[in-house]
């Protein structure tokens, strides 16, 4: 089965959006398509294999992109809001939404990307078919602090910053204080999705690595019982933050089988 990509550029206001699409050679286009949210650090890049992996069981069509100051879309103009989880379903994805003439969709986040997902689920309730969150915070514990007080220590070694600036040139140490300096602030520590987990109507699927170093088990579980739709909850014995990354071959069938049974 031969995996046919495209590399997209959308315009989000005066900004440039990176995006890319993955699908088969044999998919069905009548589907409706999965749309990624990436985590705190991430980019269409840093997905690896895994849009590729996903499309192959599922059939259908992959949409990826870069949020605005990540990856390979253009630089912020500021410092991150901190209602930035809710406000990006309006913002860039609304735009992708558009320039795909995309009408319904599945959308799956991994870690921030699924706080993302959340909200998106909730406010395009009429087009959004299902709902797959990954290692997705719920709201803020002290190992989420803890987890990335240290990763910010790591990242002032020799060397940190270059790599990450591999994936998001010219805009490394903008993307690193985003995630680090966003959540680490007093004004943040009582960000939650209490508010909003209650409008996801569509089935859902809740994946956490039992060994998530940023965000204990409890987080999935609100989301599990948060959403109003049918929901499962996969619990992933001996992993950690990245599940789709470290065992993508169950992560991809779990995923596969619960939109077979559920979609």
């Amino acid at each position: 089965m031969k995996i046919l990509e495209e590399v997209h550029q959308i315009q989000y206001t005066e900004y440039r959006i990176h995006a890319k699409k993955w699908q088969t050679d044999s998919g069905d286009l009548s589907l409706a398509p999965i749309i990624l949210m990436h985590d705190s650090l991430g980019s269409v890049s840093l997905w690896r294999d895994f849009p590729a992996q996903l499309a192959q069981p599922t059939g259908r069509v992959i949409y990826a992109y870069d949020r605005l100051g990540f990856g390979l879309s253009d630089a912020h103009p500021t410092s991150l809001a901190y209602s930035f989880v809710s406000t990006e379903a309006t913002q860039c994805f609304k735009a992708v939404l558009d320039y795909f003439s995309i009408q319904d969709f599945i959308i799956l986040g991994h870690s921030v990307g699924g706080g993302m997902s959340i909200a998106i689920a909730a406010i395009y309730a009429e087009c959004c078919h299902a709902l797959i969150t990954i290692s997705a915070q719920y709201t803020v514990e002290e190992l989420t602090l803890a987890g990335i007080r240290e990763a910010k220590l790591g990242f002032q070694q020799a060397g940190q910053i270059e790599r990450l600036a591999k994936y998001h040139p010219n805009k490394a140490q903008w993307v690193l204080d985003a995630w680090t300096e966003t959540w680490l602030a007093p004004a943040f520590q009582d960000w939650s999705l209490a508010e909003i987990i209650g409008g996801v109507c569509c089935p859902t699927l809740v994946i956490h690595g039992e060994l998530d170093e940023y965000a204990t088990t409890a987080q999935p579980q609100q989301i599990f019982s948060g959403v109003t739709g049918q929901a499962e909850l996969q619990i992933l014995e001996g992993l950690h933050h990245m599940p789709h990354k470290e065992q993508p071959d169950l992560v991809v069938a779990l995923i596969a089988d619960f939109l077979e049974a559920n979609i």
